[in-house]
């Protein structure tokens, strides 16, 4: 059975410093992968260096995820990360010891001029998907950029979204799905969504860690169901995405930030492995 998704015609590209990268030709999927946030230079490098290890031994194109800030944590005394411009020095060490593609997000026009110096994919957050400057300024950038489907939209909404991109030039847009709000601390996923959102002419991303959220659980912070980010990935790539997102950390159950939903570092193989042999088996 071959996969629902054909070639794009507006396949996008870049040239990483591990690669060329292509989104959209069908030829295989893209990793994002990294831990939510930037706690210390010495855990991010040793999460990379595991991703590296794993992602050239199967052959999968990779880029380092990894947050400067998050400004859209629930509690004002939960961890945000070291500040702007440290983290993005940080990562910038981080990314050339590695020899890897970097993908953090923006919250505020003011962010992006020089997150493009640093990041070669700028991500818009899902909460901020409709906020008509930041998609504009991150898209004269000339960077590509990765837009989440906010959990208020239905795919279809992403067409006037990517259209803001578009007509400020810039058309190397990643389009994503982490999940739709339904209910009190529940977010789902609709798969025919993904076939909807790559309808509109966009290579569509899977993030796999963020959809398992159960947003405000504790009263202080989201919980999450990491044991779902396996079924979801495996759905995913069986309908045939272009990239899949996943967060990993050595250890979950000491993140600052988005443990309950993170991918144990120690199981990234297995599930790369796992999502692979889907993804051939549908390309067949």
């Amino acid at each position: 059975m071959k996969t629902e998704f054909t070639p794009l015609k507006n396949v996008v590209t870049l040239d990483a410093p591990n690669g060329q990268i292509t989104w959209g030709d069908a030829k295989n999927f893209v990793l994002f992968a990294g831990p939510d946030i930037i706690e210390d230079e010495g855990m991010v490098i040793e999460t990379g260096l595991e991703i590296k290890r794993v992602t050239d031994a199967l052959g999968i194109p990779w880029i380092l995820k990894c947050s400067f800030d998050k400004a859209n944590r629930q509690s004002a005394s939960s961890f945000r990360g070291p500040g702007m411009k440290s983290a993005l020095h940080s990562l910038d060490k981080i990314k050339s010891k590695l020899g890897c593609a970097l993908i953090t997000d923006v919250h505020e026009t003011i962010q992006v001029e020089e997150t493009a110096q640093y990041a070669e994919v700028i991500q818009i957050p899902a909460f901020l998907s409709r906020q008509t400057d930041l998609l504009v300024a991150a898209a004269k950038t000339g960077r590509v950029i990765h837009i989440k489907k906010g959990q208020f939209l239905a795919p279809w909404d992403m067409k006037a979204i990517a259209q803001k991109a578009v007509q400020a030039g810039n058309s190397k847009l990643l389009l994503c799905d982490r999940g739709t709000t339904f209910g009190y601390n529940r977010l789902v996923n609709d798969m025919t969504g993904l076939v909807e959102m790559r309808r509109l002419g966009f290579p569509v991303v899977m993030d796999c860690t963020h959809s398992t959220q159960l947003p405000g659980a504790t009263g202080e912070s989201s919980g999450g169901r990491s044991d779902m980010v396996w079924p979801l990935a495996r759905a995913a790539v069986a309908v045939g995405v272009d990239g899949i997102f996943v967060e990993t950390h050595p250890n979950p159950a000491e993140a600052l930030c988005d443990g309950p939903t993170s991918l144990p570092l120690k199981n990234l193989e297995g599930f790369l492995k796992n999502l692979q042999l889907i993804f051939k088996t549908h390309q067949a």
